[in-house]
């Protein structure tokens, strides 16, 4: 039976097709572009669109001549969209009917089931029927968001930037979250439930600015912006509006305390890279042109 990766080539997705590879299982990568990155085999990826149903298909014909025998399932859903329910719904469904029986989804420590955002997706998976088993994975925000949303930020004006004032976060990796994301579809058991994923060590984002000082040898400060301000750049980005204002919220949340109390919980999982082994390991990617 085989595996199938959404986001096959996301920051998730991508490391967990290396666990994967390394263990043996069978996977099919979907993605957009439908290639596998190095070192993987270029022939496990598959187009997959969420904006184009037609493609919802295609990972299940990935064996010409035949149905590939998809059993479980990594639901990344599109990302800049404020209900995802309605495209990925489909798509599930049809997995159903193919004879996936697990699904692990990621969403996000501050999506609840039922709520906005990824909240309805969560709800629906939850409430598969026909032994269909899930795990939900909430991480919180990801150590590898200072390679790329920050990285410009942080390489030309020596600053990051936020509006979470001095709340602190338990900043997890990517390679924790796809770890977490192996063990719940190949447990023994499906844990059917969800979980927070956080990182081993608590930062303000001025104890973050600190740390990028030491490393990098040069003085970075945390820029401490206004909501308005925020969202502001983040649409310079190129983000749609309202989900800019999400992001700004869900940022300032974190002033309150938000991260900090999925900290040590009963359905916490705890990663162990560190932000510091992030920044030594790729001090290129801030240095100064």
């Amino acid at each position: 039976m085989t595996t199938l990766i959404t986001g096959g080539t996301g920051k998730t997705g991508s490391r967990l097709a290396k666990l994967l590879h390394a263990a043996g299982h069978p996977f099919i990568l979907a993605s957009r572009s439908g290639t596998a990155p190095a070192p993987l085999s270029s022939n496990l990826g598959v187009k997959f669109d969420w904006a184009d149903p037609s493609t919802f298909q295609n990972p299940f014909s990935f064996v010409s001549g035949g149905e590939t025998k998809i059993d479980r399932v990594y639901l990344i859903a599109p990302t800049a969209v404020l209900d995802s329910l309605p495209l990925v719904q489909p798509f599930v469904d049809l997995a159903v009917a193919k004879g996936v029986k697990r699904f692990v989804l990621l969403t996000a420590t501050l999506s609840e089931s039922g709520g906005p955002g990824l909240g309805k997706l969560h709800e629906y998976v939850a409430g598969l029927r026909g032994g269909v088993e899930y795990t939900v994975l909430r991480p919180t925000w990801f150590i590898e968001n200072f390679g790329t949303l920050y990285a410009h930020s942080i390489r030309e004006k020596d600053e990051i930037f936020s509006v979470m004032k001095s709340g602190k976060l338990p900043l997890v990796s990517a390679d924790d979250i796809a770890k977490a994301a192996f063990d719940a579809l190949f447990a023994e058991q499906s844990p059917n439930t969800d979980y927070y994923l956080v990182g081993p060590e608590l930062f303000s984002y001025d104890e973050v600015a600190a740390l990028f000082t030491e490393v990098l040898g040069r003085k970075i400060t945390h820029k401490h912006l206004t909501d308005e301000e925020e969202q502001a750049l983040y649409q310079s980005f190129g983000l749609p509006k309202e989900y800019a204002a999400m992001l700004t919220a869900g940022e300032a949340l974190v002033a309150s305390g938000s991260e900090e109390r999925c900290v040590g919980t009963s359905k916490t999982i705890t990663g162990t890279h560190t932000l510091r082994q992030f920044v030594e390991a790729n001090k290129q990617i801030w240095t100064k042109s």
